[in-house]
């Protein structure tokens, strides 16, 4: 067993974990961090996504014990109270949710992604999201949410 300490959607925690137990376990089975999925395993599905130092990592292939001394971002952690983050806003907005499965994973790399480049292009959208399968919606309505959140983002960021 292994003791570590880190910081999970801005609250400073400590646990011990086994060396095998996976980041994604972790957030679910022992945080009670629901919105982390997980589809595949493989790490071929994105459904996992999570941010780690704020890069996103597929939590079912880091171990619980890499977290160590980090901070990790979950979708729980996305919305300020009961106000949805824009990225959340605009998934809602532009109908990219429908199953919602691939959802969480999909907006937390959409966060990364546009942390470094705020005004995406569709063609960088898709090739900032290889990586996440979604069955249900042809992807078009969440590379428009991803390029809508931009446009949101840096709206506000103007703002203030």
């Amino acid at each position: 067993m292994h003791h570590i300490k880190f910081v999970v959607n801005g609250m400073e925690r400590e646990l011990l974990v086994n060396a095998q137990e996976l980041l994604s376990d972790m957030l679910r089975d022992r945080l009670g961090l629901k919105g982390t999925k997980v589809a595949c395993g493989a790490g071929e599905c994105g459904a996992c996504t999570v941010l780690l130092d704020e890069k996103p990592v597929n939590a079912c292939l880091v171990l619980a014990v890499q977290a160590d001394g980090k901070s990790i971002l979950t979708i729980e952690g996305m919305a300020d109270g009961p106000e949805l983050h824009p990225i959340q806003k605009a998934f809602i907005e532009q109908g990219a949710i429908q199953c919602g499965f691939c959802t969480p994973g999909l907006i937390m790399t959409t966060k990364a992604m546009l942390e470094e480049n705020p005004e995406p292009t569709e063609e960088e959208v898709r090739d900032g999201l290889i990586g996440h399968i979604c069955r249900c919606t042809g992807y078009q309505k969440i590379v428009s949410a991803v390029v809508s959140a931009g446009q949101e983002i840096q709206a506000q960021r103007r703002e203030n």
